[in-house]
């Protein structure tokens, strides 16, 4: 009996790569070299950016798995603008009224103006005719408003949403989670550039890990050239941390998230330049407040010392009183 035929090798799909945020950035990072590419990079240059899991497609792309990123923005469009279809119905039972009321005036103004005999009565038929034409005109322009406005803010949410289902890891052999995880824990800084321009970020931030550690700040160093940033202590770090062991766990824990499936972060970024208008080898950061929400974004360095002043700590007395105190969103 002949043996059965083998079956088909299996094809690779291609990456399902998400959407956008708000007014953001840059350079899809240079791949690594595929034959560096082997289950985990081994070469120094591949380090930071995790190149062996950067074609893969992140789990939560898998169709019927959870809800869509536009599903979900559209049920916390409900919860942020409650009143919004309240309004809108009524926009739309105020329409009708006038539409109604247009039409009558219209039935009563035709004969009016054709018979002699009802012309006197053909001036109050034109005032309530007019009357009405307003009402139209004025409630339907709100709608219109009213509709631009939750369009704009689903658009939005569906880009926060997106940047909430990329992946990271926090530390090494950890494995990864999405960055919506994180919400009401922590406040991102997404800061992606050349490796270079992430390492002066990290030098910048030095004086002020503490401080932010504080406020529950944590940064994503995502570097767009391919190479690893140097995010190293120096010595006089070192020394600190074998005094207070604990709070230098805790400020080498800043920068430990590291960005996987790098290709969707790309996508993610380059549909954010776009948007922008924004060159697209601009370093950029973007802060995320504790909701998830986009409070901050611009082209160069983060502001640190800013953050420090603007955002409260995460604990003690003023915590809970304070948590939605990050700033209103973009």
């Amino acid at each position: 009996m002949a043996p059965p035929p083998p079956s088909p090798p299996r094809s690779l799909t291609s990456v399902s790569l998400r959407t956008p945020l708000s007014p953001l950035l840059f350079l899809r990072p240079a791949s690594c070299n595929p034959s560096a590419v082997s289950g985990s990079c081994s070469s120094g240059a591949c380090r930071g950016v995790r190149c062996s899991a950067a074609n893969k497609p992140s789990p939560s792309t898998a169709p019927g798995t959870e809800v869509s990123s536009t599903s979900m923005a559209k049920i916390r469009s409900e919860v942020l603008s409650p009143f919004r279809s309240v309004r809108m119905f009524f926009y739309l039972a105020f329409m009708a009224s006038a539409g109604l009321g247009t039409l009558i005036a219209l039935t009563q103004l035709i004969p009016a103006l054709s018979s002699p005999a009802r012309a006197a009565a053909a001036g109050e038929t034109l005032k309530g005719l007019g009357i009405d034409v307003a009402a139209v005109s004025v409630f339907a322009f709100l709608y219109w408003r009213e509709s631009k406005a939750k369009d704009a803010q689903v658009a939005k949410l569906t880009r926060e949403e997106n940047l909430s289902r990329l992946r990271i890891r926090a530390g090494e052999g950890r494995p990864p989670v999405p960055l919506g995880e994180l919400r009401g824990t922590a406040r991102l800084v997404i800061v992606a550039g050349p490796a270079a321009f992430v390492t002066e970020s990290f030098r910048r931030s030095k004086p002020f890990l503490k401080d932010l550690m504080e406020r529950g700040v944590l940064v994503v160093p995502f570097s767009t050239d391919g190479n690893a940033p140097d995010l190293q202590f120096d010595e006089a770090d070192e020394e600190e941390e074998e005094a207070a062991a604990a709070a230098g766990k805790m400020k080498r824990r800043l920068w430990q998230l590291t960005p996987v499936y790098t290709s969707e972060w790309a996508k993610w970024l380059d549909d954010q330049k776009k948007l922008a208008n924004v060159s697209p080898d601009s370093p950029v950061y973007l802060s995320l407040r504790l909701d998830g929400r986009v409070r901050g974004s611009g082209v160069g360095y983060p502001p640190w010392q800013a953050f420090v002043a603007q955002l409260p700590p995460v604990k003690g007395m003023w915590s809970g009183l304070l948590d939605g105190m990050d700033g209103r969103v973009l």
